[in-house]
């Protein structure tokens, strides 16, 4: 039998230990019974104090102060402060939605100053609770004395350490290939991205581009984004893999990889006649540089505008043979490795979406957001003889986070630590650290180093850390440590 140990509710014998903690200033006298001993310091990785705390918030608590007390235990004097995230796109879109507001254009109407100062006024709306919560849990942080990211103290130090890679040449502004929503007008970074996977399933279009100087003739490429191909200026082919120049069923003469054939061709079988017939064979680099006459008017003027060579068939062994036809379309302004082929072949640099996602005048879809253009493409290229399949297509695709809106590759001008050049740097020291357990380090950790791109640390938002960095109209720049 259990003895029962107390009448009162639990809530309530949790309050009085609450109130005997505070009396005793509990948090205090564990830093002072180590006064003289080896500090081990602890800053709280800040939750955003304008959101209600939730379950999760409680599990991680309890891991962090576990370590503080465990440490305290080895002797060590341990001071751990809390910390408040205050800047950001969170603070943005629940000032946003309480202003009813849908973007950057409201925000820019409304007055950015001003709306800046609601943001202010809005951060610490629940601090309240989540001072609750971790008494209540018995939390030990000094939430009496935190930072918080608003504070100048708080910026001049971001500053400081921005600074710092600036004098050693890691910052640089360039056009970089990055997951953008077109809601929020910003682009995210890696880890966010990976929060908004979906499953959908969506329209992807095999087309037809004509071969220049040649009758008849057509390389086969796929595609899961339509609203690109506006903006198509090359071909991509994997320059080790077997291609086939065939005559089709359908009276029409194909270019597509012989691993796909059958898949893509498959369909045109008739009765006692085969899908198609292979006239020769190539391996991919011997269609590098091939012509085509462009997909879009609009794509072949910007490339004469730009006087660059285009529409023409490169190679890159990223290129595949699970999906599709063996043969990519490129748009550099689109896509990591579209960008990369970009650079390589110095290709001409077209972007026909704005900002906030929708097709530039120069396209025939003006205006519209770039997923309700899909289907205009679909339905234009079909009536031009250009479409050949539109194979429906399941896939996991990036949303934002914050607002549920479908991201969007795009090359956008923003600022980069260079983390590409300390990699062997990180590699090497992240083999020192005891990684509990091992695969962690050696494995998911381990691997994004291996893997690591320069860092995009600017984002095209208003409530945040100013970047530190003037340049003058000569071209100088100069990076700015403190107040």
């Amino acid at each position: 039998m259990f003895k029962k140990l107390s009448e009162k509710p639990v809530a309530e014998v949790q309050n009085e230990q609450v109130k005997k903690w505070k009396e005793e200033d509990l948090l205090k006298l564990c830093v002072d019974a180590r006064e003289g001993q080896t500090p081990f310091i602890f800053y709280e990785g800040p939750p955003t104090a304008n959101g209600k705390p939730g379950i999760h918030h409680v599990m991680a608590r309890t891991l962090k102060d576990s370590v503080c007390r465990y440490k305290t235990m080895q002797g060590y004097q341990v001071n751990r402060k809390a910390g408040w995230d205050t800047h950001g796109l969170p603070v943005e879109i629940e000032v946003e939605k309480q202003l009813n507001m849908s973007g950057k254009q409201d925000i820019e109407k409304y007055g950015i100053k001003e709306f800046n100062q609601k943001c202010r006024e809005s951060v610490f709306t629940y601090t309240g609770m989540w001072r609750e919560m971790s008494e209540r849990m018995g939390y030990l942080v000094d939430l009496d004395h935190p930072y918080v990211t608003l504070e100048n103290d708080y910026i001049e130090t971001g500053w400081w350490i921005l600074k710092k890679f600036f004098d050693e040449g890691l910052i640089y502004e360039g056009h970089k290939i990055l997951p953008y929503c077109p809601r929020c007008g910003t682009g995210l970074a890696s880890h966010e991205v990976a929060q908004g996977y979906k499953m959908v399933k969506v329209n992807t279009l095999t087309v037809k581009f004509k071969r220049k100087d040649a009758e008849n003739e057509y390389f086969l490429a796929w595609t899961t984004t339509p609203w690109t191909l506006p903006s198509n200026v090359a071909l991509c082919v994997n320059p080790e893999e077997t291609y086939l120049k065939v005559k089709a069923a359908d009276g029409y003469t194909y270019y597509i990889a012989k691993a796909l054939a059958d898949k893509v061709l498959g369909g045109l079988a008739e009765e006692g006649k085969a899908a198609y017939e292979v006239l020769e064979t190539y391996v991919g680099k011997d269609l590098e540089y091939k012509e085509y006459e462009p997909l879009y008017k609009c794509a072949g003027d910007a490339a004469e505008k730009q006087k660059k060579k285009a529409h023409f068939v490169t190679c890159d062994d990223y290129v595949t043979m699970t999906d599709g036809t063996g043969i990519v379309h490129i748009a550099p302004a689109f896509g990591e490795d579209d960008s990369r082929i970009g650079r390589n072949y110095e290709l001409p640099f077209v972007q026909f979406v704005d900002g906030k996602g929708d097709l530039t005048a120069e396209t025939p879809y003006a205006g519209k957001f770039v997923k309700d253009a899909d289907p205009l493409v679909l339905k234009d290229l079909d009536a031009e003889g250009k479409l050949f399949d539109a194979p429906k297509f399941e896939h996991d695709y990036p949303f934002c986070w914050r607002c549920d809106t479908p991201l969007i590759y795009y090359a956008r001008e923003s600022w980069f630590i260079k983390m590409t050049a300390v990699k062997d740097d990180l590699v090497r020291n992240n083999k020192t650290i005891n990684w509990i357990p091992a695969s962690i380090g050696e494995g998911r950790f381990g691997n994004w180093l291996e893997n690591i791109q320069d860092w995009g640390v600017s984002r095209n938002r208003y409530w945040g850390t100013p970047l530190n960095i003037w340049e003058c109209e000569c071209g100088h720049q100069h990076s700015i440590g403190s107040r």
